[in-house]
């Protein structure tokens, strides 16, 4: 029985002594017993850069050249619209002047006449939904082209720089100016897209 005690002992003491060594020069070793070294090695090593996605975007050449598009076509749909509507109007201001001095023959045409116009102006009401859905629509897709030609050129401007993370820096509260590299993708994209406009 005292054999059994003395084995346990002794291995009770080997686990001991291992649970030490592995405490002191395990993956922790020289670093501090919270391994805060460690982490703080890990966060120098990581490159991390941001930019000003609202502000490039805005001075981006493309975007210049997509809102003007977009503007053309916004007045074009408003003149369409606006000339349909006064039509109307001219159209509505007729048959109540019209009305009011009995200048319908009969009851039943006035009534037909007040039917077209009902009709006119759900058209014209359609006609304004149909035309702010296409200019919704355009935007989205303008909106969806620029920001594709951003993530687009960032993974090409990265291929070199390297960074680990390239942010937008609408979700930095506190950074150095230093890692803003807006102005020189900036600069660059529109090098780029002039290029590509040059091009026959």
């Amino acid at each position: 029985m005292k054999g059994t005690s003395w084995v346990a002992t002794i291995l009770l003491f080997v686990a001991i002594a291992v649970l030490y060594v592995l405490h002191f020069t395990g993956k922790n070793g020289g670093k501090g017993t919270n391994g805060e070294e460690g982490e703080a090695t890990e966060q120098q090593d990581v490159r991390i850069a941001y930019i000003k996605a609202d502000s490039l975007i805005l001075n981006y050449d493309l975007s210049q050249v997509l809102h003007d598009e977009f503007t053309k076509k916004q007045e074009a749909f408003t003149s369409e619209y606006g000339s349909k509507r006064s039509a109307f109007e001219r159209e509505a201001t007729e048959f109540q002047q019209k009305l009011q001095r009995g200048g319908f023959l009969t009851e039943q045409r006035a009534i037909q006449e007040r039917d077209r116009l009902v009709n006119k102006e759900q058209e014209i009401a359609r006609l304004d939904q149909e035309l702010s859905a296409k200019l919704a629509e355009l935007q989205q897709v303008n909106n969806q082209q620029l920001i594709d030609s951003l993530i687009s050129y960032l993974k090409i401007y990265n291929a070199d720089q390297k960074f680990d993370y390239i942010l937008n820096a609408s979700e930095v509260l506190v950074g150095p100016e230093t890692a803003n590299i807006t102005g020189e993708v900036l600069k660059l994209m529109n090098a780029r897209y002039q290029a590509a406009q040059a091009k026959p």
